[in-house]
């Protein structure tokens, strides 16, 4: 069942037919007008309540649909999950960076909830998946300590800002496998240190960085900085590359946000799935309500190098890989086929497939015309048959509950 899908138009999006989110959805409906000013952010495909995906040929919403045909769901998700699509899929299309973040895990999500209803709005946990459809920027994870330290001897605009205790601390660590309180300490001195402080520390060190030479410039990050700055000028987030990974990632690349990793997308375009939540915990490059203290005690203080953040999916058949979390909410499947019929693997989970690139037909029990930005519900314990046109291929990627 071909499904139509909601888009947000947050203000970080890519403009007009920059944004993938904004190709996949006039390919899809060629009547559609994009508008050339315009940001597209999202593209939703569940049955999340904010932005529920409607049933084309039905004229229903996809989770009216599953209220009154449980077999949709399948056994297995309906006891675990109940009578519901328990991820989201998601196309991102990024201009301008996302927020330092992280989620909750499950029983700290209960808490917040519990405890701060307005702010934290549902008592599920939010892991993510994002896999990169272009190049695609972000931060994700503390970097290990050396690099940390490295950063830290050659940035005085930095350490005179932080409290000199907790930066001898730090640097005086030494073994690989210790630090996390050192870490902890003077991360939280940045994260609460005086905005106006903040301002002027970080255009002393724009101001130097911009005389110096290439080398230094390179080392010391100093344009992606100054683009942190530019979008937001002032903000304590900008100096949040120099402790976390700085990742760039090749399309087909991937990365798993874990409960309580810090993370913040910067640009790019990539398909994302998550646990149906909205509980995000922020401090920086964000005009969003920020929860600092919240952040730092939950964060994940160990230390990882870019590769360790990389997530690679398995090969199932010549035709398709997976990423499969460990988490029971979701996996994502990356199909592609060439030529010919492809069957597609029968799951004990519904699916939610789109279509990326290419064009052709997929059929379950009646036929769809398919081609970039088309959607597809595919019910539990059924198979999808994907022909390409010839001389075409299909690629897509299928949301799958990981039960």
């Amino acid at each position: 069942m071909e499904l139509e899908c909601k888009v947000q138009n947050y203000e970080w999006g890519k403009i007009g037919l920059d944004s993938t989110v904004a190709k996949l959805i006039s390919n899809a409906n060629p009547s559609l007008t994009i508008n050339p000013e315009k940001p597209y952010a999202e593209l939703w495909m569940g049955t999340h309540p904010n932005s529920p995906s409607l049933i084309i040929d039905r004229g229903v919403l996809l989770s009216e649909y599953l209220e009154d045909n449980h077999d949709a769901i399948g056994p297995e998700v309906k006891r675990k999950f109940g009578v519901t699509i328990p991820f989201l899929l998601k196309v991102l299309s990024i201009r301008k960076a996302l927020s330092i973040q992280a989620h909750p895990a499950k029983d700290h999500a209960e808490q917040l909830h519990k405890s701060f209803p307005q702010m934290y709005k549902d008592p599920n946990h939010k892991p993510e998946l994002a896999i990169a459809l272009t190049p695609f920027e972000a931060l994700c994870g503390f970097r290990p300590l050396s690099k940390i330290q490295d950063f830290l001897k050659n940035l005085p605009e930095l350490t005179e800002i932080l409290h000199k205790d907790n930066v001898n601390a730090f640097l005086a660590i030494e073994e690989a496998n210790l630090g996390q309180r050192e870490l902890k300490q003077i991360f939280n001195s940045l994260m609460t240190c005086d905005k106006d402080v903040i301002k002027t520390s970080l255009n002393k060190l724009l101001m130097r960085l911009g005389s110096e030479g290439a080398e230094l410039k390179s080392f010391l990050l100093y344009p992606l900085i100054e683009r942190l700055h530019a979008d937001f000028p002032g903000d304590v987030g900008c100096w949040s590359p120099y402790f976390m990974n700085y990742l760039i990632l090749h399309p087909g690349q991937a990365i798993f946000l874990k409960p309580n990793l810090p993370h913040a997308y910067l640009s790019g375009d990539c398909v994302e799935c998550m646990a149906c939540s909205d509980n995000v915990v922020r401090a920086g490059l964000t005009p969003k309500h920020i929860d600092v203290a919240t952040l730092i005690e939950m964060l994940d203080y160990n230390s990882y190098t870019t590769q360790e953040m990389l997530f690679t999916p398995h090969l199932e058949d010549q035709n398709s890989c997976i990423w499969k979390p460990p988490v029971p909410d979701f996996a994502v499947v990356k199909i592609k086929v060439d030529s010919g019929d492809y069957n597609t693997i029968v799951r004990p989970s519904p699916s939610i497939i789109i279509i990326i690139s290419g064009k052709g037909k997929v059929c379950d029990t009646e036929p769809i015309e398919v081609r970039p930005g088309v959607v597809v519900f595919l019910k539990a314990s059924r198979q999808l048959t994907i022909t390409p046109a010839i001389g075409c291929h299909i690629e897509a990627y299928q949301a799958i509950c990981n039960v």
